[in-house]
């Protein structure tokens, strides 16, 4: 290995063992199991309930079946969680499966695995180790998503936005249709013309991240766009820690024109939009939080940077009342028309609500999880031969020292 890259290695190292816990991080692990075990067991319940009610439908001492439990079922009114790529029997490998119960909100979308320790990158050991050369992506994503204050800065927020337009350009229309490309195959950095589309501005700078770290560490682009997504998200304090699998395949095809939100969409456009990427509005909601750390320089060029919400560099739900109207709106804060069309739709409206409300943070981060591992798999067929390397991302930071109170961004 040349000096150069055992002194990455080394130095990449050292800040591994600095982020590898945090304070409180045994009570965040506990809470994460025990609403695990509750789901579970509330599932369960349910199932034998129905069992009992099939058995005996006439009995009029049989006793209600409980309430469907959270996760399983979308509250909107739409269809269930659909199966999509090479998933669609359920699953043929292990983490084809586990892959399969996450968009069916039968497993969690979050986790807290860690305590993984790389072999030195470039050596054998870690060239036969699919996770490890993810571990040194993982640290030096740290140190160029976070500011000094510890929020996360606007490296983070593009990396996010980026993972959205990469893997939203793909549909089931355009599918049946014969057009099954697009999605999250990186082809936005990858072809000559994708980055030149309108929606696309400003997201050359981070592309340019991510080519350096692709030369760098070798690895996909596609793979890269959604790690760095998914890595920008626990960046934010109080963001999930989303479950991160990798394998999938590049491509340097320009992805179809027309799959993305614009700022001035209906309701019933945006909706039908995602719906076309089987994101029902429950997920659109929960998908659209990520407006918590953005900020705007093209809708109006009168006000670059101003933000969607008054913490730009937190992930909190200070967005969703905002949105609404129902918190204190800083003069600072742009709201996207979109936004607040969806925010006020009766499809969404309940839900946006519940974000916004006592309990929201953990419920808005779970159902995110769920929601951005789908948006992240779009136009995936090999989801059977993935690898997941959740254990290699930083630890969620629980708690952050004024959020929902307007911060500076970074």
């Amino acid at each position: 290995m040349k000096l150069s890259g055992l002194v990455l290695s080394l130095s990449l190292m050292s800040l591994l063992e600095s982020t590898a816990a945090y304070p409180g991080m045994k009570n965040t692990i506990q809470e994460i199991q025990r609403r695990d075990v509750e789901l579970r067991e509330r599932r369960f319940l349910a199932r034998e309930q129905e069992k009992r009610q099939a058995e005996a439908p006439d009995d009029p001492e049989a006793p209600e079946a409980p309430e469907a439990p959270e996760g399983g079922d979308n509250d909107d009114g739409s269809t269930a969680p659909v199966l999509i790529g090479d998933l669609m029997d359920g699953g043929t490998t292990p983490v084809g499966k586990t892959i399969a119960r996450i968009l069916m909100k039968t497993e969690q979308g979050q986790s807290l695995e860690a305590g993984y320790k790389p072999p030195l990158l470039g050596t054998q050991a870690c060239k036969k180790d699919t996770c490890c050369v993810w571990q040194y992506i993982s640290a030096a994503m740290t140190l160029a998503f976070r500011g000094p204050s510890g929020r996360c800065n606007k490296y983070a927020r593009q990396a996010i936005r980026l993972g959205f337009h990469d893997a939203g350009t793909w549909s089931v229309p355009n599918k049946n249709a014969g057009k099954d490309f697009g999605g999250a195959d990186g082809s936005i950095a990858l072809s000559k013309t994708e980055i030149n589309r309108a929606e696309n501005n400003g997201l050359q700078d981070i592309i340019g991240k991510a080519r350096v770290w692709q030369k760098t560490f070798g690895v996909g682009m596609a793979d890269l766009i959604q790690f760095a997504a998914i890595h920008a998200v626990v960046s934010c304090p109080l963001g999930p820690r989303i479950r991160v699998f990798v394998g999938r395949k590049d491509s340097s095809k320009e992805a179809p024109d027309g799959l993305l939100p614009g700022v001035n969409d209906s309701a019933d456009k945006l909706i039908q939009l995602f719906e076309d990427k089987t994101i029902p509005p429950h997920d659109l909601t929960a998908l659209l939080g990520a407006h918590t750390t953005s900020e705007q320089f093209f809708v109006d060029p009168k006000r670059k940077g101003a933000p969607q919400d008054g913490t730009p560099g937190v992930w909190d739900t200070l967005f969703y009342n905002q949105t609404l109207g129902t918190g204190p709106l800083p003069k600072q804060v742009f709201r996207f028309p979109s936004d607040i069309a969806i925010a006020n739709d009766p499809r969404a409206r309940s839900e946006w609500e519940s974000f916004s409300g006592p309990g929201g943070q953990s419920h808005w981060n779970e159902d995110y999880a769920w929601a951005y591992t789908r948006l992240s798999m779009l136009g995936v067929n090999n989801m059977n031969n993935m690898t997941e390397c959740t254990k290699v991302l930083p630890m969620p930071q629980t708690t952050f020292k004024g959020a929902g109170e307007l911060l500076k961004s970074e």
